[in-house]
This record gives structure tokens, C-alpha cells and sequence, in this order.
């Protein structure tokens, strides 16, 4: 659809057959319609583009300027941070799309500093804080203190004072598990990190998954890695193959990121174990190298560049709402699994 900004309310109330009135109370809900004439209106609408042009107008009277917080790890360009910059790059052409200008704030750390935060927005004179991959507690209370919009991206507030938006981390690892036992599975190792409540989340699909199916979740089938870099990968299973039984006996390893996920496939390989035919392999993010992996990787498909929309779109609603009292939202986005050709029914 084009949008064209000439349409006007009356091209609706023409297009839909209704007065110029009846077209206004459709629109704006002050008057009780039928079903049939409201759909009328609002088809009308969609299709001149009149509601994408009213929708664009508030938006740029309210959101003009973010200021956009990251730490220090977040902010360069490599394959280790392809995750981060598939966000940054979605949120930016959505503010280019928006004409909303960014103000950037890195951090001189992998911890966000507030009152710098502060400083940087006040400097910019700012309509809101969009802060990336950075959810501490004490960071959100000290941001939420603030009189601006904030939300996170990547992120999670157990205590629901600041808007999120971040990924359906826990249903999408709850999906993976259960291919895997739809296969024939039981003994899924499962490799993980210390790292934000996101990736907690996936360590909770995976136990829901177990749970759904009738099983008892298996709490001698967990690794934490070092980090989530491939070199943790192969570092895990170097280890876990000294064990006895070697890898605790597994059929699958599910990894919490395609970066661990591609680490275990080259030391796997450089043991002379066949994936899947011996073992199978699944990761989440869905990140370019895991379909060039060999053998290409299964996994779980992170919706990385859809995020920076839907916390413009929190911080656009906030805004408008103009309600102090207006509750804190939690958005999260699904997450889809890719199969690939890195896991198989478990070998007899």
C-alpha cells in the first residue's frame, strides 16, 4: 500500500459511503455504530492511508529524539555481536523511517552508568531512553526515577516499572526441546552462560519442555560455558568429553546461542563425532553463520530486528498517553524454529 498524505477524512467518509461525521465517530470511538458501518470505515481508512498518515502525524508531534544507551561490548561490529548489531540496525531504520533522530551513549564499560545516561539525554534534550542489552536493577530504578519514557530492549524488569520488549526467549527454547523430543531424545545436555535473564530463560524453556512432555527435567544435563563465544564452545565439549560417560551420555546438545552452537560443532568434528548421525545440535539466535555451519545448523530464530520497532512503538504509545499512572507493558516478540540439517532422530 501507498500512503498517500493528500487523503483527508471526507476522501474516507466518500470512499466508506457514510457522512463526514459517522466517519469521525468510526475513527475516534465517540458513538455507537453498527458493526458493518465501523468495518466500512475502517477498511476506507486502511486503504487510502489515512490511519499509517494520523498515526505518522502523532508520532512525530510526541517522539522526535531517543537517546540510545548500549554497553561497551554491544557497540562493536564482529561476528561474535551479530545479535546486537541486528537490533541496532533494526532500530535505526525504523527511526530513519519515523525521521525519530538518535542520540547514541556507549558505555565506557559492559555496565550503564544512570547518571551518565542522564547527563547524555539532558544534553540532547531527548523524548526518550532506549536502553540495549542491559537490565540490572539498580540501572532500571535509577532510569525509571527519571521524567522520561525509558524502555529495554533485550531485556527484562521483574519489577515492572519501565516498558520492555525482548524476544519469547522461554517459549522459543521450549520449542526446540520439543523437536528434539518429538525425535526420540531424552538425554538433551543443554549449554548455557551466566548471562542475562534472557538467556535464563531459555535454560527455563528448556525445563518446560521436559515438564510438558511428562518427564522430569534432568539437572545433571547442565553446562555452564565461560562466556557465549565460540572458543567457550569447543572449551565445553574438550571438557565434557574427559567425562565419564563422555558429553553425560547425550544424544543432543541444545546451546543457548549459535556462537556456543558453533564452537561445539568444530571440537565435535575435531574428535571424529558425525552431527547429527551421532549426536545433534541445536542453537538459538539464528544468526548468518549457523546456515553456513557445517553441517548447517538448526535453531532457534531470534526476531533480533523487529525489536527496535516495537520499542519505538512503547515509547511512541507512552508518550502519547501522556499518564503517569499508565501501567509498565512487557512486549515480547515470537521466536520461530529453523530446521536445518544439524539434528536427527538419536542413533539406535
Amino acid at each position: 500500500m501507498t500512503v498517500d498524505k493528500k487523503h483527508t477524512l471526507k476522501d474516507v467518509a466518500q470512499a466508506a459511503n457514510v457522512s463526514l461525521s459517522t466517519a469521525s465517530h468510526a475513527l475516534n470511538g465517540t458513538a455507537k455504530l453498527t458493526v458493518d458501518v465501523r468495518e466500512r470505515v475502517l477498511e476506507a481508512a486502511r486503504t487510502l492511508g489515512y490511519l499509517e498518515n494520523r498515526r505518522q502525524k502523532a508520532t512525530i508531534s510526541t517522539l522526535r529524539v531517543v537517546l540510545l544507551a548500549m554497553t561497551q561490548d554491544a557497540a562493536p561490529q564482529s561476528d561474535l555481536n551479530m545479535v546486537s548489531w541486528t537490533m541496532l540496525n533494526g532500530f535505526r531504520r525504523e527511526c530513519e523511517k519515523r525521521g525519530v533522530r538518535i542520540v547514541p551513549f556507549v558505555s565506557g564499560s559492559n555496565r550503564i552508568d544512570p547518571d551518565e545516561v542522564r547527563e547524555a539525554a539532558d544534553a540532547g534534550s531527548v523524548d526518550g531512553i532506549v536502553v540495549l542489552n542491559d537490565d540490572r536493577p539498580q540501572l532500571v530504578q535509577a532510569l525509571a526515577a527519571q521524567q522520561r519514557p525509558v524502555v529495554l530492549i533485550n531485556g527484562e524488569d521483574p519489577a515492572m516499572i519501565v516498558d520492555t520488549v525482548t524476544a519469547e526467549n522461554r517459549f522459543g527454547a521450549r520449542l526446540g526441546i520439543e523437536q528434539l523430543l518429538n525425535l526420540g531424545h531424552r538425554k538433551i545436555l543443554h549449554i548455557t552462560w551466566k548471562g542475562r535473564t534472557t538467556i535464563q530463560r531459555r535454560y527455563d524453556g528448556y525445563r518446560d519442555a521436559f515438564l510438558g512432555a511428562g518427564l522430569a527435567a534432568p539437572v545433571d544435563m547442565i553446562f555452564e560455558a565461560e562466556g557465549y563465544e565460540p572458543d567457550r564452545g569447543e572449551a565445553a565439549i574438550h571438557h565434557l568429553l574427559q567425562e565419564n560417560p563422555p558429553l553425560r551420555g547425550a544424544t543432543a546438545i541444545f546451546c543457548a546461542a549459535d556462537n556456543l552452537a558453533l564452537g561445539c560443532l568444530k571440537a565435535l568434528s575435531d574428535a571424529g563425532i558425525s552431527v547429527p548421525q551421532d549426536i545433534s545440535v541445536l542453537g538459538f539466535d539464528d544468526i548468518m553463520p549457523a546456515a553456513f555451519s557445517a553441517p548447517p545448523l538448526s535453531t532457534i530464530q531470534l526476531p533480533a530486528d523487529r525489536l527496535g520497532g516495537a520499542a519505538l512503538s512503547l515509547l511512541e504509545q507512552r508518550l502519547i498517553a501522556n499518564d503517569p499512572s499508565r501501567p509498565a507493558h512487557r512486549l515480547e516478540l515470537g521466536c520461530r524454529l529453523v530446521l536445518r540439517d544439524s539434528i536427527a532422530p538419536p542413533p539406535r
